[in-house]
């Protein structure tokens, strides 16, 4: 009979360790040696909203049975990081500098990332790979980018302010993305999570079998009750004044077939935004790295070998 363990399941041991940035300290976790190897490539994984970076365990055990060295955190204000004192700790850039924090304390100086985003985790290195040319802190060091259900807020402006030959396509996205104008409102948003979380979370189930976030318990709610001010932050802020850059990094940007929050057309016309692509539409849900991580972690394998 075939086992049921899960890949790598034996050797899942992370080390964990506090990594100061920006006045707040995150909570990280590291899987593999990166000195036992050079050759070995450095992922670091970035969850979504409103999750933690427990969601991506699926994932990393399939990486590292790969054996390839993986690095996880838990994003300002979600799980065991700290929880900035205002709305404006939420911004991108801190979010940035957050990432820049992370891979200085864990990856060999000189060495390349290969980045991973999910949900906001992608809006957020997003960020990161538009500044990359720029940043000295980034500049050389992204080897590869894996966007998954989750645009650049310049992407999204873009599509704003050139909707011909869209315009259905757009408002159809509107609709399945009005929570986003809904988290603008003060407080309220904060008080439905915290009274209601567990029927929330049910409710996200069924909207995706085998998908949605997490177990619905306290810790989602604490982290979803947070994690508003990141829409406070920035889409507004950003879609107004987008900033223009571009990017030459590889971009694999996997937009599932059935997510229930974002539609084709955030995937349209990236030429503005990449000099180099590819747009995968996978036959799955929003949350594809728990509903079915080996699917995503066969496309994230492929990119980051092909550009190692």
């Amino acid at each position: 009979m075939p086992s049921t363990r899960e890949p790598g399941a034996h050797t899942l041991s992370p080390r964990e360790r506090r990594v100061p940035s920006t006045g707040l300290s995150l909570a990280v976790r590291e899987y593999g040696d990166p000195a036992s190897d050079p050759g070995t490539p450095h992922v670091v994984l970035v969850h979504g909203y409103p999750d933690s970076q427990d969601m991506w365990r699926p994932v990393v055990k399939r990486l590292c049975a790969g054996g390839m060295h993986v690095i996880t955190y838990d994003v300002r204000g979600a799980g065991a990081s700290d929880v900035p004192a205002e709305t404006a700790g939420y911004r991108t850039e801190l979010l940035v500098d957050d990432l820049v924090a992370v891979v200085e304390a864990t990856v060999p100086e000189g060495a390349r990332v290969h980045l991973v985003g999910h949900d906001w985790g992608s809006v957020q290195l997003w960020e990161a790979v538009l500044a990359e040319a720029d940043d000295p802190r980034l500049n050389g060091r992204i080897a590869s980018f894996t966007s998954v259900s989750g645009p650049a807020i310049d992407h999204v402006a873009h599509l704003a302010r050139n909707p011909a030959g869209r315009r259905v396509r757009l408002l159809r996205q509107l609709g399945h993305s009005w929570y986003v104008l809904a988290f603008q409102v003060p407080v309220l948003p904060e008080l439905v999570w915290r009274a209601a979380h567990r029927p929330l979370a049910a409710l996200g189930a069924r909207l995706e079998p085998g998908g949605g976030p997490a177990d619905g318990g306290r810790d989602v709610a604490r982290n979803a009750a947070n994690g508003v001010n990141l829409y406070r932050a920035n889409f507004l802020r950003g879609t107004r004044r987008p900033s223009g850059r571009r990017t030459d990094v590889p971009v694999l940007v996997v937009a599932p077939r059935r997510d229930p929050f974002l539609t084709a057309v955030t995937s349209e016309d990236l030429d503005h935004l990449c000099a180099d692509y590819t747009v995968v539409r996978p036959d799955a849900g929003h949350w594809v790295p728990r509903s079915d991580p080996g699917l995503l972690t066969g496309l994230v394998s492929e990119h980051v070998l092909a550009h190692h």
